[in-house]
């Protein structure tokens, strides 16, 4: 809660009149160990998601840009090579961002592991919408099982949630058997699953 207080310009729900929203994010991929899977459940339930990409995957895997942009989904920039901005520089964090823009080119930007300096965020935010998330579903953590990760979902999301899954090697295992679940729970319960921007 403190945090939000900290960086009150940032996204961190996004309430619609008269529609019961929630969107799913995905941070850290593109990977192609994962991200198509991501794909492909997502296209099963006709259902639109943000991808905050690592510059370095996408200079690796263009493709998989080029992809996930032709199913309908929007992208963000989630910098060059994951780097928090509390552990460098001004000049380090913002080259790291630009760079990764260039491949990315979108206007959405989201810091790793939410982390960033005041001055850092008052810059970016000038360029970019910079989202957050009220809802992290903490698939990436190995000592979780699956279960528990579902249950990060249906305990804590509510209107406008953004909810932050990862398509990385380190989340796999919990992430793809969830993500179907968490999709036809939260569309049982009235949301509407969104695309960030839109």
């Amino acid at each position: 809660m403190l945090y939000r207080l900290l960086f009150p310009e940032a996204i961190w729900r996004i309430n619609r009149p008269g529609i019961k929203a929630a969107y799913l994010t995905f941070d850290d991929g593109p990977i192609p160990e994962v991200t198509p899977a991501v794909l492909e459940i997502l296209d099963r339930y006709n259902v639109k998601a943000t991808f905050f990409m690592v510059g370095d995957n996408v200079a690796r895997h263009p493709e998989l840009l080029d992809e996930v942009r032709r199913r309908g989904h929007a992208v963000g920039n989630h910098t060059m090579k994951h780097i928090q901005g509390i552990k460098c520089t001004w000049r380090t964090y913002a080259r790291n961002i630009a760079d990764a823009d260039e491949l990315i080119g979108s206007r959405l930007f989201r810091p790793p592991h939410g982390l960033m300096k005041r001055i850092q965020m008052r810059t970016v935010n000038q360029r970019y919408n910079v989202v957050m998330y009220d809802v992290i579903t903490r698939d990436y953590n190995s000592k979780l099982t699956p279960e528990r990760v579902l249950d990060n979902v249906k305990r804590y999301a509510r209107d406008g949630s953004i909810i932050v899954f990862h398509d990385s090697l380190k989340a796999r295992d919990r992430m793809l058997p969830v993500l179907p679940q968490a999709i036809e729970w939260l569309l049982a319960n009235g949301f509407t699953l969104l695309p960030l921007g839109q």
